[in-house]
């Protein structure tokens, strides 16, 4: 998951002893879970040639104290996209599809891929989130907000796909979309003959030996799986993302993803280093101040380093992975609530002590007031954050709903006249004339209503 304000040779002797103590990874991530209430168990791993390391803090869930470790489960969210374009580079090394195919080739006849001025989505526009699709189709209405990709279909995502015009030419922008790896990991998996799960386990998992990877849990996973909790630390359920998998769908530990990033930096022998190395050929501008897109990737250089990294959020957990190929370091922070703040921070300031660590102001006290129904009916309607993201808000009786796209509904609660708070998160809104106004993280967005 990208926010739309997103943070963000051989290694000498020296720069080797730069890498924090295991004492104040600890204290970091303790400030976070005692101090800050950002989550209720963070595990953080670090490889390098020196080996690895697991420093963790917090526990399974609030009702469950086994501690944390490098074995326990999260959910990893969007850090599958990289997965997903390791795999596009392996079968292209393989010379089973190239990146300058139109996607097309690769799905149902019945599928009509738009195209643009002559031009036709590629494998490469996927990958690199150039291909003009929007961030999330807009035929997506969860049936539960809880669980929201769980009924989402590959026929509703062909559908989507079949029926929607391009605002601008391929290849001109990048812009984050789910629905844009989902549609390559769909594409893959039809091209090898096998759903995307297989895909993965054959071509990534089982090389690399990550046996703590998969979209499916297994019943031992199960047991050392951490609660997801939302922004407010109430537990929420896990997500299931059967049509979109390769944007999302991956459950992994910290260990497991240590060895990925470990096979990354070429600290361990791997098949796939021609692939991972193709996978960071390129470096293609996104429009946001030193970040760049990869394959997959997204890399971030600022303060003389060069940073090749990934983070992931669904409704209960926010994750981090990155590496600095220069210094051959690679950090892996997963965190069991879905907070704005997340752990990304963290992971950038443990391969970069000069990125900063986010500060956290106790939390506003809010009281909320009545409003009559009539009132809140006012403030119904759709409303624009992004050209693909939209806030909807809702109203039933006396109590008011938004929902994000792609994100679940949670109450928003009147302190004023016009003024909204959320309790699962601190954010809060002020409803306007045909508009609204997002609070969030020391930040303001204007949103039009369009419906």
């Amino acid at each position: 998951m990208i926010k739309l304000s997103i943070l963000f040779s051989i290694l000498s002797l020296p720069l080797l002893a730069q890498e924090p103590s295991d004492a104040e990874i600890h204290k970091i991530l303790a400030d976070r879970i005692d101090a800050a209430k950002q989550s209720v168990g963070i595990v953080v791993g670090i490889v390098s040639a020196k080996g690895r390391r697991v420093v963790a803090y917090g526990t399974l869930a609030k009702d469950d104290k086994r501690p944390l470790n490098g074995d326990t489960v999260y959910e990893i969210g969007s850090m599958t996209k990289v997965f997903t374009s390791l795999i596009l580079m392996d079968m292209v090394e393989r010379g089973e599809v190239s990146l300058d195919d139109p996607v097309a080739k690769y799905l149902p006849s019945t599928v009509k891929v738009p195209e643009r001025n002559g031009k036709k989505i590629t494998l490469r526009d996927l990958s690199t989130q150039t291909s003009g699709l929007p961030r999330m189709p807009n035929n997506f209405h969860p049936k539960d907000p809880g669980n929201p990709y769980a009924d989402y279909t590959a026929d509703q995502l062909f559908d989507f796909i079949s029926g929607y015009p391009l605002t601008r030419d391929i290849g001109q922008k990048y812009e984050y979309s789910n629905l844009a790896v989902g549609l390559l990991g769909q594409a893959l998996a039809r091209r090898a003959g096998m759903d995307y799960e297989a895909l993965v386990t054959a071509r990534i998992l089982k090389p690399l030996e990550m046996k703590d990877t998969t979209v499916t849990l297994t019943a031992n996973m199960k047991t050392r799986l951490a609660t997801g909790y939302n922004a407010g630390l109430n537990a929420v359920p896990n997500w299931d993302i059967p049509a979109l998998a390769g944007a999302g769908a991956l459950r992994s530990t910290a260990n497991d993803m240590l060895t990925f990033l470990a096979a990354n930096l070429g600290l361990i022998k791997t098949p796939l280093a021609k692939a991972m190395a193709a996978e960071v050929s390129v470096h293609q501008p996104t429009g946001m101040p030193n970040v760049e897109i990869a394959y997959g990737w997204h890399i971030f250089t600022a303060n003389g380093k060069t940073i090749y990294w990934h983070n992931g959020g669904t409704g209960g957990y926010r994750t981090f992975m990155g590496y600095d190929p220069a210094a051959r370091v690679g950090v892996i922070a997963l965190s069991n609530a879905s907070t704005p703040a997340g752990v990304d921070d963290i992971g950038h300031h443990l391969l970069d002590p000069a990125f900063p660590l986010q500060t956290f102001a106790p939390p506003k006290e809010h009281k909320a007031i009545t409003l009559d129904a009539k009132i809140l009916e006012g403030f119904t309607g759709r409303y624009q954050l992004a050209p693909d993201v939209f806030l909807t808000v809702t109203h039933s009786g006396d109590h008011l709903y938004a929902q994000a796209t792609g994100q679940g509904v949670f109450e928003i609660f009147p302190e004023g006249p016009h003024e909204f708070f959320a309790k699962i998160t601190e954010l809060t809104i002020t409803f306007e004339d045909g508009a609204l106004v997002l609070h969030q993280m020391g930040q303001e967005t204007r949103a039009k209503r369009i419906d």
